[in-house]
């Protein structure tokens, strides 16, 4: 493993710095040795009256104090925990979900920037993560509402994934793993399953929030985009083999086997290749 993301809910310390110092020597080994990066969830940043955009007492009062002193990332202001990074063929673009991400917001502007600056000739993979799921989600506190993510989150930042082709946008806090087809506007733009070739066309969302916490329900609902559920521990893993292959696997953490997969093959040429929405309108007069 050459780079790790936890991306949110770190360890649920809500406010006891004994449970940061367990967490953090438990991970030591890994943090010591490759990118250990991280995001902001719930449980570190949300307090009333804390400016976050959340008013619970999620984090008993941390208000992500100790996750943005304890962690380096490349923000430049930590209080503020969005960023982007490259790393070999990949642009990793990195949502603070427990601050506004609303269209005209900072944060918004610097998704789009963040999506926009990407040299997809020198990083092809283009990957979205953030902690709250703001795409698709079949996750009951998410269904009962009738959202299937969180509440403005597609609204404000689908056109974007779309518009800039997003390949895969990852989240956590639904505790359990979800991947959806590709998809835009609620609409599964590829039926296929495994093996996506050629001009890209939609967003693969996934939830991979089965780190640690304790499990969340599915929805009995039929979510048609939701291609594959796993009500268990596990991880993913993202290999680029080289610029135009790529490789996701699901992981369970119990035996470390593979128990979902895809592969994407494309080369810059489907990438400039214009979709639905994907490109900026013109008329015949430009």
């Amino acid at each position: 493993i050459d780079i790790a993301f936890l991306i949110g809910d770190i360890c649920y310390a809500n406010g006891y710095l004994s449970q940061w110092d367990q967490f953090t020597a438990q991970v030591e080994p890994i943090a010591s040795t490759v990118p250990f990066m991280i995001a902001s969830g719930n449980h570190e940043r949300d307090w009333p009256g804390s400016g976050s955009f959340y008013g619970n007492k999620d984090s008993g009062g941390e208000c992500g104090v100790l996750a943005e002193t304890m962690f380096y990332v490349p923000t430049e202001n930590r209080a503020k925990f969005w960023y982007s990074t490259d790393y070999g063929m990949f642009r990793f673009c990195v949502a603070d979900t427990e601050h506004d991400w609303r269209e005209g917001t900072e944060q918004y502007q610097f998704i789009e920037h963040c999506l926009a600056s990407v040299d997809r000739q020198k990083q092809p993979w283009l990957i979205f993560l953030a902690h709250r799921v703001l795409g698709y989600s079949s996750a009951t506190f998410y269904a009962d509402t009738g959202s299937f993510g969180e509440p403005m989150g597609r609204e404000s930042l689908q056109k974007l994934w779309q518009k800039y082709k997003v390949d895969i946008a990852i989240y956590g806090h639904a505790h359990h793993y979800e991947r959806t087809c590709p998809i835009y506007q609620n609409i599964c733009t590829n039926k296929e399953k495994q093996h996506y070739k050629g001009a890209m066309n939609g967003t693969i969302h996934v939830v991979a929030g089965g780190g640690g916490a304790g499990l969340a329900e599915f929805t009995t609902l039929n979510t048609k985009w939701s291609f594959f559920k796993d009500y268990d521990y596990g991880f993913v893993k993202l290999t680029a083999f080289d610029h135009s292959s790529l490789l996701f696997e699901y992981k369970k953490s119990s035996d470390g086997k593979v128990y979902d997969s895809f592969t994407i093959s494309r080369d810059y040429r489907d990438i400039l290749a214009c979709t639905v929405d994907s490109c900026p309108s013109t008329t015949l007069a430009s």
